[in-house]
């Protein structure tokens, strides 16, 4: 299928959980004239495929590729992305990927090489950029309204009982406990990209602790994990290029309502400061401390939709847009359509759709995903060698942009 001026043709790699959420939402979107579905499990592709009458099975990544399919947005497990996307990329196919961009330097390197070569879109698809607490506090650091922004944290909590276990199970198959070993840091997006994504700065450096896994079920046990990891919790203290610090946890083993509130950050400023807990969310200035709660609240749909995710995990795609969320902006289309992570996944399908169609880069495109990323492969560097402070490469000056 050919795709018309203004429109183009999508293909899912990957129909697990995930993927289903924003499939619905392309297949709304006004400038998405087809679906193609594609899984190393083909009843898995059938059956999202199956959803939506536009839609069609791919038998192979590969045959995606060789096909006339615009663009790809990839849903793989999250150490996978990196090699697809440079595929794809040099299929000439634009790229949507999950978080996180990548697992190796090399890896970021080479995207960013193959999008500065081809010209070609490639997003990030990470939620904590419409967090509600990010759109608030980009919004509050531009107006100035903090003063000097010194300090910041963006924390990403959540328990593996919590839906995770499960979640391993559906994509990891029978060796589920290998690869359910992913080093926490080298999922660092939640956390880092909720801050970054606010503030105008990058990392420059950072020293990391990772905490030893105790539980003793077979998870973060360095003879069984694919990535030979024992952290199941990580702690990272970052230097920033405007002068400030910030400070991220990648948590496993917590006793946390993860549901409620997974990702959540704190800012501190010479003028004001913001914090979050589970429940509350307050701004704070030298006079008194204000409890602006419920701002950040998004109205729960779609719940009923998701029988096959975990019940501990359903509540993180079903959300809907919190009053802190500017709505007008999106297609009339996703009017009343599920949503996920605190709001974001309608921003997210309608910034890959805008970019693919107007040729203008999206807001997390390959150097802002680089931001977000890198800090978190260069922290597990970190703790793997017991804390030591290391630099976290530039890509902007190494690829010559501004």
């Amino acid at each position: 299928m050919t795709s018309e001026a203004g429109s183009f043709t999508l293909g899912i790699v990957g129909a697990g959980q995930f993927a289903g959420s924003f499939a619905a939402l392309w297949n709304l979107h006004p400038n998405v004239v087809q679906l193609r579905v594609t899984d190393v499990l083909p009843e898995r592709a059938e059956k999202l495929a199956a959803r939506f009458p536009r839609a069609e099975v791919v038998a192979s990544f590969e045959d995606m590729l060789a096909s006339d399919v615009d663009a790809v947005a990839i849903f793989t497990q999250r150490w996978t992305h990196g090699p697809l996307v440079v595929q794809a990329l040099q299929a000439g196919k634009h790229v949507y990927s999950a978080v996180p961009m990548a697992v190796e330097i090399t890896e970021i390197e080479q995207i960013i090489a193959e999008v500065e070569r081809t010209g070609l879109i490639y997003m990030m698809g990470e939620t904590s950029y419409y967090n509600p607490a990010t759109v608030y506090m980009r919004h509050k650091i531009r107006a100035g309204e903090l003063g000097r922004v010194f300090y910041a944290e963006g924390d990403y909590v959540h328990d593996m009982d919590l839906g995770f276990y499960a979640a391993y199970q559906y994509s990891g198959g029978e060796n589920w406990k290998a690869t359910a070993s992913y080093p926490p840091m080298l999922y660092p997006t939640h956390a880092v990209g909720g801050v970054l994504g606010a503030l105008p700065a990058r990392a420059v450096s950072v020293s990391c602790i990772g905490i030893e896994d105790d539980r003793g079920d077979g998870v973060f046990d360095r003879e069984v994990s694919q990535f030979n990891n024992s952290f199941s919790n990580a702690t990272a203290l970052f230097e920033l290029s405007d002068g400030g610090a910030m400070r991220t946890n990648e948590m496993r083993r917590v006793g946390y309502p993860s549901p409620i509130r997974e990702s959540r950050f704190r800012f501190f400023g010479t003028e004001a400061s913001f914090e979050q807990l589970a429940h509350h969310t307050v701004w704070n200035d030298k006079k008194d401390s204000y409890d602006i709660s419920e701002q950040f609240i998004p109205v729960r749909r779609g719940a009923e939709t998701l029988q096959e995710v975990d019940p501990d995990l359903r509540a993180a795609f079903s959300s809907g847009t919190a009053p802190v969320h500017e709505t007008a902006r999106l297609p009339a289309e996703f009017d009343g359509a599920p949503n996920g992570h605190e709001g974001s996944h309608h921003y997210l399908a309608d910034d890959f759709a805008r970019a693919v169609v107007t040729g203008q880069q999206p807001p997390v495109d390959a150097h802002r995903a680089a931001i977000f990323t890198a800090p978190g492969i260069i922290a597990h560097t970190s703790a793997l060698e017991g804390g030591i402070r290391l630099p976290i490469p530039d890509f902007r000056e190494a690829s010559g942009s501004e």
